[in-house]
């Protein structure tokens, strides 16, 4: 979904996740479409991870191509801003170690 489509009740339910906001900051953190998804240092399994990047794509976050066995990433980070201004810098200045922290705690929890 493009960004400019993107409910603001959408945009939040994406960002709720300490998961998704450290998957944002890993992929800020690279270059467009350098980010494979299976290169995250992320504490949850495998379908849980497919989970959250689907989530992403579907807020207008994340875009994603495929290039062979591996699907890369970029950030739509000047359209989201576009059309919620300033709220995905609030995301990526959260600090990381603190949203790992609360990511692995939300996992134990389940």
């Amino acid at each position: 979904m493009h960004p400019q489509e993107t409910t603001l009740q959408s945009a939040l339910h994406a960002l709720a996740d300490p998961v998704r906001r450290l998957i944002l900051r890993q992929v800020a953190e690279s270059p467009d479409w350098t980010r494979a998804c299976g290169t995250f240092d992320i504490p949850v399994s495998k379908s849980t991870l497919s989970h959250h990047f689907a989530v992403l794509r579907e807020a207008g976050l994340l875009e994603q191509r495929d290039e062979g066995t591996r699907r890369t990433n970029r950030l739509r980070a000047a359209e989201f801003d576009a059309r919620f201004p300033g709220l995905l810098d609030l995301v990526l200045s959260e600090d990381g170690e603190t949203a790992k922290d609360r990511a692995e705690d939300g996992e134990r929890a389940r």
